[in-house]
């Protein structure tokens, strides 16, 4: 029953800046910590950032720290992904996920995943 659809993505210029948000339709959104991540082609999914249930508390990669800032509003069941100064190496499909146990750092912690929203990042 639980769905996570992502926006926000789409092409920007090297510099540029793009909000990413992921809806969340279940009830029990703000019991969970919620992720995004973010895959190019030819490549793993890789970590980006992840909020704890209370937004109190985030994590980064090295790569997108001081950059990117996640952040959720449970009101809304909502998570975003604030992306500034975004780089050619940014570009990738970013995905939000929830947590069920384990790493936020790592993808099989989490449990429940959307489709996906493309960011591409043109230099």
């Amino acid at each position: 029953q639980v769905q996570l659809v992502e926006s926000g993505g789409g092409l920007v210029q090297a510099g540029g800046s793009l909000r990413l948000s992921c809806a969340h339709s279940g009830r029990t959104f703000s019991s969970y910590a919620m992720g995004w991540f973010r895959q190019a082609p030819g490549e793993e999914r890789m970590f980006v950032a992840a909020v704890t249930w209370s937004g109190s508390t985030t994590y980064y990669a090295d790569s997108v720290k001081g950059r990117f800032t996640i952040s959720r509003d449970n009101t809304k069941n909502t998570v975003y992904l604030q992306m500034n100064s975004l780089k050619p190496v940014d570009t990738a499909i970013y995905y939000c996920a929830r947590h069920n146990s384990g790493s936020v750092y790592s993808g099989p912690s989490y449990n429940y995943w959307g489709q996906g929203t493309q960011v591409t990042v043109s230099s």
